[in-house]
């Protein structure tokens, strides 16, 4: 039998690994500005309201265009190589707009005269209230969503064909490890902005938030070069195996009415959307969070824990973390797996240690995705083996009341305890990011058992679309209601007896908070519900994926 690119272990990794950095890459662009949310009000004038809408517009397309169908339709008809090089491109567009739309040379430009005088108005979008605009939204946050939505648009078409590659690539081999790794890796992502987009607007004595957009800008380009690596490698593999690409059956209407016709679908799909609307769309605002309800001292310019060495130190320690917490999943000896754990942990506390020091909220909230990548392949185990998958959502959204129950009752009463504070928010961060693993973990895998097999995609699809919505609503609504709750800083700001620097570490989170811990209500009822249709209709949650 002729040898392959596939039967190398090592070329299927290196597949792998382009493709895993390159969604490395994008998770890190699309959250480049939340940890620098309070400098985007200070130095461009975007209020919580402006901030909200321009995050929001992210996924704007894909909802309200179609464009998520367009993206499959793509992969179906033009295969896994076109789409990979086309998201990229795409993506890269997006963000090469979105940097322009806030680097100096665009404010007092002609074009920042245009977008102030135009785009207040859309008929039709206006009048359903769904406009990515509106009247009095800063120029340079409304061209940062135009290029934001051109992101959203490749983002979500490199999400699926990421996941079609891995299929081609791993399919009878250790497929769930190389889905679990890629997951893990473009996680790490989040924690990457967090740390370093804040040091990057920071660098020398003078604040340019372009900066940090610009080094996403570059990070896209890479991403965009393993990509075409990846053309080539996945080229040669087709003429190894004389085979064409494979590619899904293309979405069809007709699928429609048999999938909204499964209320099992329909409770996983609403589960899908309350839980990503409840994390994705905070993680934009985490950061401001803690600014506004934990007291930080200011260092001496001169000192080591203000240097941006320690940024880099701090992102190491956080690497460490990530590879011992996840390899200790895969060691055979007991033995072994406790010894990964117990590095993990030591350096856990050391980063969190160092994140005090620092005195820095974005690198507090760093944490965030450091516990779910040591569970999830322990939960993505459990349920392959042990079922229990609908139990396992129902606790997710427990988790993920309490924490955002925290955040808006617990954390505000320890702003006056620097070490109490750090704790409460370092424990309730990385729960959260626990409760988040549970998703792709117990979710993704149930959905195969409520739908035929012949229209998964389909069904995926649609899934993908309804939690587009959630993601393209809820940054709006939280910038909305934060601004709403908090008329006392608007009204000094309008009057000038606040400085913006001032007013956007002053907000009162808990209207917003409340919000989402509704979210966390919501999604626990349904998943109650669907432990009961899953027992009345026998559709096998809670079993284990593996048989025998």
């Amino acid at each position: 039998m002729k040898t392959t690119l596939r039967d190398s272990a090592s070329m299927r990794w290196i597949a792998l690994i382009l493709l895993a950095l390159a969604m490395f890459c994008s998770h890190i662009f699309m959250d480049i500005l939340s940890p620098i949310k309070d400098l985007m009000q200070s130095t461009r004038g975007w209020d919580s309201t402006a901030f909200g809408t321009m995050q929001g517009s992210e996924t704007f397309l894909n909802v309200f265009v179609f464009f998520l169908i367009f993206a499959g339709i793509i992969l179906d008809k033009m295969g896994v190589r076109f789409t990979a090089l086309l998201s990229g491109a795409v993506m890269l567009i997006g963000a090469v707009i979105n940097w322009y739309a806030v680097t100096e040379t665009f404010m007092g430009s002609s074009l920042e005269t245009w977008f102030n005088n135009n785009l207040n108005y859309i008929p039709g979008f206006d009048e359903l209230g769904i406009s990515p605009f509106y009247r009095g939204m800063p120029a340079s946050a409304k061209l940062s969503a135009v290029g934001f939505m051109i992101f959203g648009c490749g983002v979500e078409m490199a999400g699926i064909t990421v996941s079609r590659g891995i299929v081609k690539w791993f399919k009878g081999r250790e497929m769930a490890m190389a889905m679990g790794s890629e997951m893990a890796l473009a996680r790490l992502g989040v924690g990457t902005c967090m740390i370093f987009s804040p040091v990057i607007a920071a660098w020398g004595c003078d604040i340019d938030v372009s900066r940090s957009v610009a080094f996403g800008v570059i990070l896209l380009l890479i991403a965009f070069m393993m990509l075409i690596v990846y053309f080539f490698m996945d080229k040669k593999l087709d003429e190894q195996t004389g085979e064409a690409e494979e590619k899904d059956d293309p979405f069809k209407i007709a699928d429609l009415g048999k999938i909204l016709t499964s209320s099992g679908f329909w409770l996983v799909a609403l589960l899908c959307v309350l839980y990503y609307s409840a994390i994705l769309p905070f993680q934009k605002y985490a950061v401001n969070m803690l600014q506004c309800n934990l007291v930080f001292k200011e260092l001496d310019p001169n000192s080591f824990w203000a240097g941006d060495t320690v940024a880099t130190l701090q992102y190491v320690i956080m690497l460490i973390i990530a590879g011992a917490s996840f390899a200790s999943n895969f060691m055979k000896k007991k033995s072994s797996e406790i010894a990964w754990s117990m590095v993990a942990v030591i350096f856990l506390v050391a980063y969190c240690y160092m994140g005090y020091e620092r005195q820095s909220a974005s690198a507090v909230f760093a944490v965030l995705p450091l516990l779910a990548v040591a569970i999830t392949p322990k939960l993505g185990k459990y349920v392959d083996y042990k079922g229990k998958a609908a139990s396992m959502l129902v606790i997710g959204s427990i988790l993920l009341i309490l924490c955002h129950l925290t955040f808006a009752f617990v954390l505000p009463m320890f702003k006056g305890n620097a070490i109490g504070g750090f704790l409460v928010a370092y424990i309730t961060i990385l729960i959260l990011g626990a409760s988040f693993s549970l998703v792709p973990a117990s979710l993704w895998p149930s959905v195969p058992k409520l739908v035929d097999s012949k229209i998964i995609g389909s069904a995926y699809a649609l899934i993908f679309w309804i939690q587009n919505i959630g993601l393209w609503l809820f940054p709006m609504l939280i910038g909305k209601i934060l601004d709403k709750s908090n008329p006392e800083i608007i009204e000094k700001l309008a009057n000038n007896t606040i400085t913006p620097e001032q007013a956007t570490v002053s907000y009162d989170y808990t209207a917003p908070l409340i919000m989402l811990a509704s979210l966390g209500v919501a999604a626990l009822i349904i998943g109650l519900i669907l432990k009961v249709v899953d027992k009345k209709k026998g559709l096998g949650l809670d079993e284990p994926n593996v048989k025998g």
